[in-house]
Order: structure tokens, then C-alpha cells, then sequence
């Protein structure tokens, strides 16, 4: 009886590690047969957490994918890095695509697919404003990045539809996207325009 429990116990280890092999050999496998795809993202931001939260579950790989995610600053370096084949797909607002195709480029961006349906931005400060409005800008210096980006332009947006009077604020558009959280930090401007949590840690207040 000991010799058949034994006997048994050792089959059925055996058959454990048979399976536990296969599915790491077939794990593997997978993995070998993933594409890679390099992506330029104009920016590493919360509002893109869609994005981030896929790669990191996996759900490329489960269409043999392997998502190479590169941080590039500026939607014109994300267009010239796709067409100069540094990567296979961009990432950025879709003036990036009007910009090439109004240059008469002939191998044009082609915009192919949307993540974000909403402004991310919000307005910065230095110190606390109750009940924040854009009157509050008015005769101030804002930073609202370069003109026809999309993050200025949903500034300008958000003022035309709050009825203000944008000749009112001084809208600086002088400092591209990437650089404006540090141009605020060093004391240029009295408000910026800036995705959420960019310079959460240095006392700043988002309205």
C-alpha cells in the first residue's frame, strides 16, 4: 500500500512538473514572437494613464506586443523622429500632424488614433486663490506654451468659453511645453499652464 502511495504521489509530481515546464516554455515562446514598437510620447503625464496602465498590465503583450516607450519632449521632435524612422509611431497633439503637412512635406504624419477626449491642463499659481476665476488673470503674465500647440490652444479655448476678455492677460508664448514648469519654478510669469502634478512638490497651487 505505502510502495502504490509512493508510487502515485511521485506521478503526480512528476505531471506537476511537466506542466509547470510547458507553460514556462510556452511563456517564453510568447514572448519571443512579441513585435516591438518604439513609441515617442510628447510628454509623461497622469492624463495619459490609460496608456501607462496597458503596458504595465500586459495587454499589449497579449496581442505580441512590446511597447518601447520613449519620452520625447516637444511634439516637432516626436514628428521628426517618426519620419526619420527613429520610431514607428508618435505620440503627440495632432497639430504635430498639421505642422509637416502645411511644410508640403511629402511623407506626411497621418493621425490614426485618439487617447485623450479631455484638457489635462490646469492653471498654476504661486499662491492660493479662492474661488478662482479667469478675471484673476487679467493683467498677469501667463505662461501658455507655444502659439499654436495644443496646450495653449486649449488655454485660449478655456478662456473664450469663460467669457473673459483675453487682451486682458498677458499670455506669454514664448516657452515651449517642456520647458515651462522649470521657466515658472525660476520665477518667470505669475500663472502657468501645465498638466497636472508637473510641480506638485514645489507649493504650488493648480486652479
Amino acid at each position: 500500500m505505502k510502495k502504490i502511495i509512493i508510487i502515485l504521489t511521485s506521478l503526480i509530481l512528476l505531471a506537476l512538473i511537466v506542466i509547470f515546464g510547458m507553460f514556462i516554455l510556452n511563456k517564453n515562446g510568447k514572448k519571443e514572437k512579441l513585435t516591438t514598437i518604439k513609441l515617442a510620447e510628447v510628454t509623461h503625464s497622469m492624463f495619459y494613464a490609460p496608456l501607462y496602465v496597458a503596458i504595465e498590465n500586459g495587454l499589449f503583450e497579449d496581442e505580441g506586443l512590446n511597447i518601447d516607450l520613449i519620452l520625447t519632449s516637444g511634439a516637432d521632435k516626436v514628428s521628426a523622429a517618426v519620419l526619420s524612422n527613429t520610431v514607428d509611431i508618435g505620440f503627440a497633439g495632432p497639430e504635430s500632424a498639421i505642422y509637416v503637412y502645411k511644410n508640403g512635406e511629402k511623407d506626411y504624419l497621418v493621425t490614426f488614433a485618439g487617447l485623450t477626449k479631455r484638457d489635462g491642463q490646469f492653471i498654476v499659481a504661486r499662491e492660493k486663490i479662492d474661488d478662482f476665476t479667469i478675471e484673476d488673470l487679467y493683467g498677469k503674465e501667463v505662461l501658455a506654451g507655444r502659439v499654436g500647440g495644443m496646450p495653449i490652444l486649449n488655454f485660449l479655448n478655456g478662456v473664450k468659453n469663460s467669457n473673459s476678455d483675453i487682451n486682458k492677460i498677458n499670455v506669454n508664448t514664448s516657452i515651449d511645453f517642456a520647458s515651462l514648469s522649470g521657466t515658472f519654478i525660476s520665477g518667470v510669469g505669475d500663472f502657468v499652464n501645465l498638466f497636472e502634478l508637473s510641480v506638485y512638490k514645489r507649493n504650488l497651487y493648480y486652479h
